[in-house]
């Protein structure tokens, strides 16, 4: 199981000032999948990004891409995503307010992304939620 940060806040309190940290358990074989893996292949490695890469089913479902499709056509489709997805600085789920203030970034593209964390402490991009947070380039 691979455990990763969820949410962080501050417990308050007479003399205490303590950081508390929660984690959620994702299983391993929950990974980016071929898609996403393909995806961050494409972004350059010395600048920072912040990528919200959907899930295998949602490329499936949504895009109607399979692993077995014509590379060709899957990369123009990825580069697009991509575009729609990244946003062009690092950005933690700690940097992410616990409220239900949004954040607002301009993807690579200049769509417009709305990121806040939902009263479970998970991210929400545009209205979905994502399973795995603050995965980092060099781990994957």
């Amino acid at each position: 199981m691979l455990k990763l940060p969820e949410v962080s806040t501050r417990k308050r309190g007479v003399g205490s000032d303590q950081i508390i940290i929660k984690t959620r358990k994702v299983p391993n074989d929950d990974r980016l999948g071929k898609f996403g893996e393909m995806m961050i292949e494409m972004l350059p490695q010395v600048l920072a990004f912040t990528i919200f890469v959907p899930s295998e089913k949602a490329f499936s479902r949504d895009l109607g891409l399979r692993v077995n499709d014509s590379l060709n056509d899957t990369y123009a489709v990825l580069t697009r995503i991509l575009g729609l997805s990244a946003v062009p600085c690092p950005l933690s789920s700690m940097d992410v307010p616990f409220s239900e203030q949004q954040l607002s970034y301009n993807s690579l593209s200049g769509f417009k992304l709305f990121i806040s964390k939902d009263i479970d402490g998970m991210l929400v991009v545009n209205r979905i939620k994502y399973e795995m947070v603050d995965l980092r380039k060099k781990r994957l």
